[in-house]
């Protein structure tokens, strides 16, 4: 493939990307089942297709995936979630790839148990990208929300490690249990220790790179050192970007400047539309390289392999939920248990995407002995057809599904929540403006002004949280004022900007003057709370 036809799919592909995210706003359907569903379409028109390598899906695109959706999430959340978070994330993976493994081995012709435990590893592990957009959008309650984070961010790592050890059993010929579990256990343990060490050693570049540009360079680097040390330490480099993004996640508000954080949130929230976006119309183009190899399989077989896969990955998870909910009921634990609601919003929130087709493709086309490795182009359409099914029929019906369910998180105790902690930072802001009057007398006048803007936002806090007190409802109370004041600022803001543009045409404004100044109006609306056009 000529470089020029690579560069005009590489745009079509950012502009499909592009169209099928402004359809998605507009429509409330989620990008992520549209495309693979585009991507089917391009891939049975004539003409150059893209194949999916996954050494290349697995190094450079999951780690930074995975990096800034760790960075995204909440460590204190997680780990107040932590029992259910690894029940999804470990166990159910481990379930899951063993149910699915025992029932090829009894029901599939030919099938080996290390062959099914390997297509078992392949889905197992769902990746939350398609249900966290849509229930984001549908108010789904925050811990749901850091429930299918945790699991996403942590089930990559159990399935690989499960997926390895399948594949060299089917390729040698033998396993063995403690084996397996001791290598599990290194991977995970090692994995742990070398995102921590990343995330110290970021730490410790804090301090040099200040400036925004670098610390977006620290930042975009730092999954792929965490994936490339834990992969040649013979760890789960997995696992390694996911504890390194949780930790400097965690850390990133106390440390760094205000205009490093602000750059390199933008950037990542690029990165992850341009990488998510051409990983979804990637999937739907395999299927030529999928159906290639299924004419050696009769229907009944094939039938029967789909009916395992597509059976087990949809029917154990709800099963799993309600048992360890059931479990946790006659243990009476001190945690908070799942209402029925959130079992069944949770169930299916299980989108499988490429993450399993990438895991698939790593199984080797051979064993040792030189044959064939057993079924594998079975596993490929079985992999298949669990992610195309889940991706479309359950990403695009959990929307309704949660309307339906009734989930919806109380938008007035979030914003309560978020006034109380303004309120409760002014008046410490206050306080150290008493500090230092005294211990600088001389910068009165100034302390004065400031003191009088804090007060003045202060006492719009408190305004604010009188009105949530004694809100009726869970949706958040209009005011028209606070509306109208919001309409004013950004007219005035946008009538700043016409006057500079005018000045600058005039010849009057040099273009570098102003970037600078519309830089600063461009800060000042960026706080503005966002409002329909």
């Amino acid at each position: 493939m000529s470089p020029e036809t690579l560069l005009l799919i590489a745009l079509g592909a950012v502009a499909v990307v592009t169209a099928v995210r402004w359809i998605g706003e507009r429509t409330g359907l989620p990008a992520a089942a549209l495309l693979p569903l585009i991507g089917i379409l391009y891939a049975l028109l004539p003409g150059p297709n893209i194949e999916l390598e996954p050494h290349i899906v697995l190094t450079f695109i999951l780690p930074p995936l995975l990096y800034s959706a760790a960075l995204d999430s909440s460590l204190l959340a997680i780990r107040a979630n932590l029992r259910i978070v690894i029940g999804l994330s470990v166990l159910l993976v481990l379930a899951t790839a063993l149910l699915i493994g025992a029932g090829f081995a009894l029901f599939v012709t030919g099938a080996t148990l290390a062959a099914g435990v390997a297509v078992g590893a392949a889905v197992a592990p769902p990746d939350p990208v398609a249900a966290l957009a849509v229930g984001r959008k549908v108010g789904l309650p925050p811990r749901l929300i850091t429930i299918i984070q945790g699991e996403g961010l942590l089930n990559d790592a159990t399935a690989l490690t499960i997926l390895n050890v399948a594949v060299a059993a089917a390729v040698g010929g033998h396993f063995s249990f403690p084996m397996a579990a001791g290598l599990f256990l290194l991977a995970a343990v090692g994995g742990a220790a070398v995102g921590i060490g990343v995330a110290f050693a970021v730490r410790m570049l804090r301090p040099i790179a200040k400036d925004a540009l670098l610390a977006n360079a620290v930042s975009l680097v730092t999954p792929f050192v965490a994936y490339l040390v834990g992969e040649r330490l013979h760890v789960s480099g997995v696992l390694a970007v996911v504890v390194a993004g949780l930790i400097v996640g965690h850390d990133t508000p106390r440390s760094g400047t205000g205009a490093g954080r602000l750059q390199t949130s933008a950037v990542w929230r690029f990165v992850d539309f341009l990488l998510e976006g051409l990983v979804f119309l990637l999937i739907g183009q395999q299927l030529p390289a999928v159906l290639r190899g299924l004419r050696q399989y009769d229907t009944g077989t094939i039938v029967t392999a789909l009916a395992i896969s597509v059976g087990v990955t949809l029917l154990l998870r709800p099963a799993w939920l309600a048992l360890t909910q059931a479990a946790h009921l006659l243990l009476r634990r001190e945690d908070e248990g799942l209402t029925w609601r959130e079992i069944v919003a949770l169930s299916w929130a299980g989108t499988r995407g490429v993450i399993s087709l990438a895991a698939v493709f790593t199984i080797p086309l051979t064993t040792d002995a030189g044959k064939p490795f057993p079924d594998r182009d079975l596993l490929l359409f079985c992999t298949f057809v669990v992610v195309l099914v889940t991706l479309v029929g359950q990403g695009l019906t959990f929307a309704p599904l949660v309307r339906l369910l009734g989930l919806r998180h109380n938008e007035v105790d979030e914003a309560r929540m978020r006034n109380e902690a303004r309120a409760a930072a002014v008046h410490a802001a206050l306080d150290r403006l008493d500090d230092l009057e005294e211990d600088e007398p001389a910068e009165r006048p100034e302390i004065d002004a400031l003191r009088t803007k804090l007060r003045e936002r202060l006492r719009r806090y408190e305004h604010r949280l009188d009105v949530l007190q004694n809100a009726d409802s869970d949706e958040l109370p209009v005011s028209e004022r606070y509306e109208a004041a919001l309409r004013i600022r950004r007219l005035a803001i946008e009538a700043q900007r016409d006057e500079l543009l005018r000045r600058r045409d005039a010849g009057s404004l040099p273009d570098e003057a102003l970037r600078r100044l519309e830089r600063e109006l461009d800060h000042e609306e960026r706080v503005l709370p966002d409002r329909p056009n």
